[in-house]
């Protein structure tokens, strides 16, 4: 084994996914695994549908397109809005996608007549997250322009909460993305077949009963992935928060001062750090930095490391309490999501399943 690396469990996954999707199903909701955290791996994304989910969806087209080589045989969708660049490709490989622009769904419906293909759409809504999304007084006028495109097969509406400002799923917000789907049928007399409730931080509003009837779809990676709920970083009852392992080793230990010695000025990221004095500390280095991971999201399984900071190839650590470190050892590491994904994007960084 060589390191940095990540180890996934895939038998850990495969628990995760089977958990939510039965407290989904209890509900009538399908879930959409979301493979965009591990960059599209085939093995993970079967164990993804060996656990129950019915749908898969990731933001790059290029992971899209290697699941459907591999041969994935469920529905997948493009998760982040296409960009009129590429939206032959997103015709040609994925089933659906998500989509706020009606200039770019009119663009997807020419390439899909182009292709003699049905394209799959998904109108999202900004429910006040303020990412991507058309705002609910807009919907209606949005649907009128799309619904009759020619390839085009208009599936439902969605949302996004969490990702950008931190907006928590609540029972008004989804109620409202219910009541807009009915408004949908009303108006136009057609069925909206997905009501596409968020996140991975939907899910905990489920589990505690305050859902609204009428949501029909979560998509889910981090609640699968590292078993958390995102919108409070607690761990999802009976799930596993170890599936995805980073795993590091040590090339330095050494006793120096915890204060830098000399004027301070800038660090290699342009930013001006701030110490505290705390006296002479055992201190380790382990092969990873920056450049590789979000540093703010590692969490050392041994309790009594602390991180101290990084450079982009270094990670320091204080492993005063931890008299056993020595050059060559392993130390590990749990992930936010943030930190799984960067990892995952490494080419620096290995992945092994096991």
């Amino acid at each position: 084994m060589g390191f940095p690396c990540v180890t996934i469990d895939l038998k850990k996954i495969e628990h995760n996914t089977k958990q939510l999707v039965k407290w989904c199903s209890d509900r009538q909701i399908e879930v959409m695994a979301v493979t965009k955290g591990i960059c599209g791996l085939e093995k993970v994304a079967r164990t993804f549908i060996k656990g129950g989910a019915k749908k898969l969806g990731d933001s790059r087209i290029e992971n899209i397109i290697a699941l459907k080589q591999a041969g994935i045989p469920v529905p997948i969708y493009l998760l982040r809005i296409p960009m009129l660049s590429e939206v032959e490709d997103v015709v040609r490989w994925a089933d659906g996608s998500l989509n706020s622009e009606v200039e770019v769904i009119k663009a997807l419906s020419a390439a899909a007549k182009d292709f003699d293909k049905e394209h799959k759409v998904i109108l999202m809504v900004d429910l006040g997250d303020l990412r991507e999304g058309v705002l609910p007084e807009n919907v209606l006028d949005t649907i009128s322009e799309i619904i009759n495109l020619p390839n085009i097969d208009f599936e439902g509406i969605g949302t996004n909460l969490g990702c950008y400002g931190a907006v928590k799923a609540s029972y008004d917000n989804m109620k409202s993305l219910v009541n807009l789907a009915k408004q949908i049928e009303k108006t136009f007399g057609i069925k909206v077949k997905t009501v596409s409730g968020g996140n991975s931080s939907t899910l905990m509003l489920l589990k505690e009963g305050g859902l609204p009837k009428g949501i029909t779809q979560f998509r889910l990676g981090e609640g699968i992935l590292l078993g958390n709920d995102p919108s409070t970083s607690k761990p999802l009852p009976d799930t596993y928060q170890d599936a995805i392992v980073l795993k590091t080793e040590v090339i330095e230990v050494k006793i120096k001062p915890s204060y830098p010695i000399g004027e301070i000025g800038l660090d290699a990221f342009g930013n001006k750090p701030v110490f505290e004095d705390k006296g002479p500390m055992r201190r380790a280095i382990v092969a990873l930095g920056k450049q590789d991971c979000r540093i703010e999201g590692l969490i050392p399984v041994d309790k009594s490391i602390d991180i101290l900071g990084a450079s982009s190839d270094h990670l320091l650590l204080d492993v005063t309490k931890s008299n056993n470190i020595k050059v060559g050892s392993i130390i590990e590491f749990n992930l936010s999501y943030g930190a799984l994904i960067s990892l995952m994007a490494s080419k620096y960084v290995k992945k092994y399943i096991i």
